[in-house]
């Protein structure tokens, strides 16, 4: 993946993190499904990765992500909140990353 396909990718999570922090100040109900997606997001990226790795995860994240709030933190209505969850997971679990730069 290019350079260019990161920033990109990180430039859609910080924009979704943005929106997901607004919202969870209404809905407190997105900060568990925002810790599923970051437990799953844990086991399937690791501790040690790389920005380019974490884009990469992110192409195929909208399937598992799905399943993970589905089982673990439903409420009415969450999936219209499920990609400012995932982008605001990614961009919190971005800044682990061992390229990680603000």
């Amino acid at each position: 993946m290019e350079a260019v396909a990161v920033r990109l990718a990180r430039s859609q999570w910080e924009e979704g993190s943005r929106r997901f922090d607004e919202a969870a100040k209404n809905d407190r109900r997105l900060l568990d499904a925002f810790d599923a997606v970051i437990d799953d997001l844990r086991r399937r990226v690791g501790q040690t990765f790389t920005l380019e790795e974490l884009a990469e995860a992110y192409d195929a994240a909208e399937h598992w992500a799905r399943t993970a709030v589905a089982d673990r933190a439903a409420f009415p209505g969450w999936p219209r909140s499920l990609t400012d969850v995932l982008d605001a997971a990614f961009h919190l679990y971005a800044r682990g990353a061992t390229d990680y730069a603000p």
